[in-house]
């Protein structure tokens, strides 16, 4: 026979536990509880029998002795425990108690001394609050107050144990058997208190009484403070309770009887009939915010007092011959506390008074005119009755106590009996009521809110989200938003995602090749440090924006990561070498000293031209260590990520006369993420990886990445006796999720649109709380299920973790990487390092993350991830997006050679370009053309590509700012010519052309217009033969040319931008720009290259310009890289519509003419005057001769060209 017994205790409401009986009647079966109960009835309730089928029960019950001094507290009686000498300086306490009171506040302890110290234990909202302060200084500096709540409903008319252990500054406070560990604040070790101390009240010897507490009301027994019994010595009258007007030992049993309501109850009470007032009143406590508490039907009328939304609201409804009448009343605030509130009305000939908790300041009063017959019957809790005015509400769920009806208790025993009133549905003499936020299970700093039945969440402000605020809704690191397709910004990261720590700010750089994440600290550069010495070194203390935990989580997970640090110094020595003992030390993760600079390593003391044996004296091995008088520097990278961050920097040596330092100490750089692309490769089904056993009883999560093209396979799973969690592809289009935490197994299944044995990377997210479950799949696809209301919460498990597989399973094939369980990345690399049938880490993330790269950019593979290869493109940036632009000056211009001579050394990137076009490919019949210009000068050539033979193609901006494209090919007289917009384009906006060609058919598309459709005549040849160079901003050719188009677009050449060239697939400004920074770079770059440029070309973010810009000026660069953040003035020019222009060019054109006309002849006029040609030199800048009273400055600014002049210009006047 199984048996349960359930114990209703007088420590505990309800302690049920399950034992096993006899199998037959000859044996007897003893079962011993682990811890005494103290309890007043037992309940037995038979949940199996014997497989014979026989019934047949005998139980015996063992007690031991048990004895406890009581003492009843009346609220105004103190037991005062006065110490042997006048001040206690106390290291250790323990103080043990149980109590049991039906009140919501008073103190239980208090001791105080006059240094400020106390210890304090009270009831507070039905909490026990434990205050205590250890010591504070006068100045503030130190604040040791400390409080620490909990419990609740503690006012339940119940026995509770508490227990204070308090050693030096770490306290263990105990409730009912539940623990709080926690530390006081403060540097103070000691509780100093004078005289006494007080059990059940505050002391009335000369102290003040703080803040209008209330003494305890209730009962205590078993009171111990340090080994004293303190009920004893008070029993023997060894203590002063002469503040007690009748001290009893016995516990006094209170005379308040609760009704329990739920949502179908409802208790009706008689009332008097026919009578002109109506007073009634009761306590109340829920969680609800809305209820109806009572209802009436009067003679002629209703009345009715509700909740709603926390706030106590009367409605008293007269209805007459002559008029009806309506009174509202309104009072309180917040009473869906789960505290005892009173509510009081009365109401009579033309007044009604509402009064809640019995304060003044809440009574509400109402002079309407007002008559009231009572009916004789009132409801309370509920009104389910049929009637022509029902109330605003239908039922209440929470308890009741103290019922007065026309100022007569209401006797409830009779109503129990039946022999007054009814009721429905409710439970007498007791109130069944939880604190469903005790303990609190939102996490991360989630506020609880609760109705009777449920509670919930609000995640708002907390980074977290989900129906326990578990899940973090941050990435964990810049790596993960890097493949979400995210460029370089700041970001909030969460590395343990549903651990402990908190969601804070990176600065997140996304480059080729890496991406960095940057945490800045307090530290201002170069910061100066003077008096210092050995004896009293300077510690400069270095915070982060972040906490250590934090940042450590940055550096564990890294793959790489430096700090820079510098120490430039005059007459102070830095590490004192080569033999003395340091001067200046910093100090790292783990409180740890360091003796080692920038660029040297642990355990070497040195700096960083120590090491590379290039110090200004070669004795030492810091430049600082030779003690000059003259500035020194040195500096370096930490690069040792163990050590990282720097937090502290000791220095030792600025106290001589002249002698002084400055210190910078960079901001912490890391890349790479090693929880993100920890991977593993299951070869086999039988193959699997174990792990210890997943430890989440209430919350648990569990995240990771999968790409597999088998059709099925178990992810994970970990076993209990009867508990269980597993993961598993069932199909190659559901993913399942199941459990059990003791009610009967739950699954929950995700079904994708598309299969998901696509061998593409895959995300599972996976929670399991006590409110809910979740499965989502890809952040798209997403499924949950409500957890039982009543039920078993805790999953237990105890065998090890299975991933891969498990058994009697199908075996996952594939991959499975970065799997997260509750914040905790799992190690599946080092497992499977020694696993037979997995693999450390996992190739083919291009097939999920190839599509991020982007213009034409190629994605190479990693062991740990991927990258973008833009070298063939005409963009940069972690994904190919980032416009690659240069600034041309009058007369620069890009030159690039298809057919150029090999040269032994060359670079990477000169052979890749080198190979897009071989030579086999110069005769083509098909061209694609990108680019984007910004320009106010015209004619100008935006691009010209040469040939061995006449055959050309030009894109030249003609004298009126229109474009204009030209193709050669042979076969026709004149070279074909296509007018792509009449626009003047020349207007200092940005323009984007994509052109393509096939053999006849041309293809031209301007900004965001429709793209246009032109061929090639049929006398036309369709082949461009031996292609040989591309100009960029001027031609300057030796070959065949076309004259014409020299003559008239050449000279002064191309002023302004250009980005994004791209001809197919080839980059050259890309290249030019690339070769320019190799020039500055390296005096002696390489010779040979198939791009090279004349005169000044400045790479420029001219191609991210918007298409509003306004007008450029001629010269100089707008778009200088270093001043990316300046702000560009509005244009002030009017947008005008096309049929506007085309007519404003009309009237343009008839006044040119005139204009041209009178122009014409004052030139003639001139000429004929003053006939002159000559030529001149001059550095001189334009302007500068203007006026004597602008300043150089002024002229060189003013100038079109900032640039020295170094060609000789011709001028002629005609």
């Amino acid at each position: 026979m199984h048996l349960s017994l359930n114990i209703r205790s007088s420590l505990l409401f309800c302690f049920p536990q399950a034992f096993s009986g006899n199998s037959n009647s000859e044996s007897a079966v003893r079962h011993e509880l682990q811890q005494g109960i103290v309890a007043r009835f037992l309940r037995l309730i038979p949940v199996g029998w014997s497989e014979e089928g026989r019934i047949g029960l005998r139980i015996e019950v063992y007690g031991c002795s048990y004895w406890a001094d009581v003492i009843n507290f009346d609220g105004q009686g103190v037991i005062s425990y006065r110490f042997k000498v006048k001040k206690m300086k106390i290291i250790k306490d323990v103080i043990a108690l149980r109590f049991k009171t039906s009140e919501s506040e008073g103190v239980i302890l208090h001791g105080e001394g006059q240094q400020g110290d106390y210890i304090t234990l009270e009831l507070r909202k039905a909490k026990l609050l434990l205050q205590i302060n250890l010591g504070s200084n006068q100045y503030g500096s130190i604040l040791g107050h400390t409080s620490v709540t909990t419990g609740s409903l503690l006012d339940d008319n119940h026995w509770h144990s508490v227990v204070i252990e308090r050693y030096r500054r770490n306290v263990n406070f105990t409730l009912d058997g539940h623990t709080q560990h926690f530390r006081t604040n403060g540097e103070f070790d000691h509780l100093d208190l004078d005289y006494e101390l007080s059990f059940g009240g505050m002391p009335y010897s000369g102290k003040p009484v703080g803040g209008g507490r209330k003494n305890f009301k209730g009962c205590m027994e078993s009171i111990n403070y340090n080994g004293d019994n303190i009920t004893d010595l008070a029993r023997r009258k060894k203590l002063d309770t002469s503040s007690f007007r009748n001290l009893s030992f016995t516990c006094m049993e209170t005379h308040t009887f609760p009704v329990f309501f739920n949502a179908t109850s409802f208790l009706q009470l008689p009332g008097r009939a026919n009578h002109n007032t109506v007073s009634v009143g009761f306590q109340f406590r829920t969680w609800n915010p809305d209820g109806l508490l009572l209802f009436s039907n009067l003679d002629d009328g209703t009345l009715e007092i509700s909740l709603e939304e926390g706030k106590i609201i009367v409605h008293i409804n007269i209805t007459t011959e002559a008029k009806n009448y309506r009174v509202d009343l309104l009072s309180g605030s917040s009473l869906n506390d789960g505290q005892w509130h009173a509510v009081r009305l009365v109401a009579k000939e033309n007044f009604a008074m509402l009064t809640v908790d019995g304060e003044e300041v809440s009574a509400v009063r109402s002079t309407s005119p007002l008559s009231i017959t009572t009916g004789g019957t009132y409801h309370l809790g509920g009104y389910f009755l049929r009637t022509p005015l029902p109330p605003s509400q239908r039922s209440f769920q929470g308890c009741m106590q103290a019922i007065l009806v026309d100022d007569q208790p209401a006797d409830l025993h009779a109503v129990e009996k039946g022999t007054v009133g009814a009721f429905e549905n409710i439970s007498l003499d007791m109130c069944a009521i939880i604190d469903r936020c005790m303990p609190n299970h939102c996490e991360h700093g989630g506020r609880c809110k609760q109705t009777w039945d449920s509670f919930s969440c609000n995640c708002d402000g907390t980074g977290y989200s989900g129906a326990t605020c578990h899940t973090s809704v941050h990435e964990p690191s810049c790596e993960a938003y890097k493949h979400l397709g995210w460029s370089s910004d700041t970001y909030w990261i969460d590395p343990d995602g549903s651990g402990p720590l908190g969601p804070f700010k990176v600065n997140c750089n996304m480059t080729e090749d890496k991406v960095w994440t940057t945490v800045r600290n307090n530290l201002p550069p170069r910061i100066s440090i003077t008096g210092s010495s050995r004896e009293r070194r300077t510690v400069l203390q270095v915070n982060y924006s972040s906490s250590m935990d934090q940042v450590t989580a940055i550096t564990t997970s890294a793959e790489h990561c430096e700090q820079q640090i510098i120490y430039s110094c005059r007459m102070s020595r830095l590490l004192n070498t080569p033999d003395g003992p340091p001067y200046t030390w910093w100090v790292g993760r783990g409180s740890e000293k360091h003796f080692y600079w920038g660029g040297s390593g642990p355990g070497i003391e040195k700096c960083a031209c120590g090491m590379d044996k290039n110090c200004t004296d070669p004795k030492y091995d810091c430049n600082c260590d030779a003690d000059a008088k003259q500035w020194r520097e040195d500096s370096g990278l930490l690069t040792y990520k163990e050590h990282l961050p720097v937090s502290q920097v000791a220095v030792g040596d600025t106290h001589r006369p002249g002698s002084e330092a400055k210190l910078t100490v960079g901001p912490l750089r890391c890349h790479g993420d090693n929880n993100y692309w920890n991977a593993a490769s299951f070869t086999t089904p039988s193959s699997y990886l174990h792990f210890a056993t997943f430890q989440g009883e209430t919350s648990a999560d569990i995240s990771f990445y999968f790409k597999t093209s088998a059709p099925y396979g178990v992810f994970l799973e970990n076993l209990g006796n009867t508990d269980f969690i597993r993961l598993e592809l069932k199909s190659p289009t559901v993913v399942s999720f199941s459990f059990d935490v003791g009610n009967g197994p739950v699954e929950l299944t995700v079904h994708s649109a598309a299969p998901l044995n696509d061998d593409q990377w895959h995300r599972v997210m996976a929670e399991r709380n006590i409110k809910e479950a979740v499965l989502q799949v890809d952040q798209v696809y997403r499924t949950s299920r409500l957890a039982p209301a009543q039920g078993h919460t805790r999953l237990e498990l105890f065998s090890q973790l299975y991933v891969g597989a498990a058994g009697g399973q199908r075996g996952f094939l594939g991959c499975i990487r970065a799997l997260r369980m509750n914040g905790i990345t799992l190690n599946l690399e080092e497992r499977a390092k020694v696993t037979p049938g997995v693999m450390p880490g996992c190739q083919g993330h291009c097939t999920s993350f190839g599509m991020y790269c982007r213009n034409g950019g190629k994605c190479v593979e990693r062991y740990n991830g991927y990258l973008c290869d833009c070298t063939t493109t005409a963009f940069n940036g972690p994904f190919c997006t980032k416009d690659v632009g240069g600034f041309f000056e009058a007369g620069t211009l890009v030159k690039y050679n298809f057919m150029p001579e090999p040269v032994p050394g060359a670079s990477k990137d000169t052979k890749a370009l080198t190979q897009q076009l071989m030579p086999n490919d110069v005769n083509l019949t098909k061209e694609e053309v990108t680019l984007s210009f910004s320009t106010s000068s015209s004619p100008a050539i935006l691009m010209y590509v040469s040939s061995k033979t006449q055959d050309y193609l030009a894109l030249v901006l003609r004298n009126n700012g229109s474009l204009q494209v030209r193709y050669n090919l042979g076969g026709l007289r004149e070279p074909f010519a296509i007018d792509v917009d009449q626009r003047n384009l020349a207007n200092g906006q940005p323009h984007n052309i994509n052109m393509s060609r096939q053999n006849r058919s041309i293809s031209v598309q301007l900004d965001h217009y429709p793209p246009v459709n032109y061929k090639l005549p049929d006398a036309s040849d369709i082949q461009f033969d031996l292609v040989k160079t591309l100009f960029l901003g001027k031609v300057y050719e030796t070959g065949p040319i076309d004259p014409v188009l020299i003559e008239k677009y050449n000279s002064p050449g191309f002023i302004g931008c250009l980005s994004r060239v791209q001809f197919n697939g080839v980059a050259p400004l890309k290249s030019a720009l690339r070769k320019a920074a190799d020039a500055q770079a390296d005096s002696h770059p390489a010779s040979a290259s198939p791009v090279s440029y004349q005169g000044k070309l400045v790479q420029s973010n001219c191609g991210a310009s918007p298409l509003t810009i306004p007008p450029m000026s001629a010269a100089p660069n707008p778009w200088p890289l270093d001043n990316t953040d300046a702000e560009t003035p509005l244009n002030e020019e009017r947008v005008i519509p096309d049929g506007v222009n085309r007519d404003s060019a009309i009237i343009g054109g008839i006044i040119a003419v005139v204009i041209f006309t009178i122009l014409c002849t004052l030139v003639f006029l001139i000429r004929y005057m003053f006939r002159h040609k000559g030529t001149y030199h001059t550095n001189e800048a334009k302007g500068s001769g203007e006026s004597a009273t602008e300043s150089a400055d002024t002229a060189i600014i003013g100038t079109d060209n900032p640039e020295t002049i170094d060609e000789s210009k011709k001028e002629w006047f005609i």
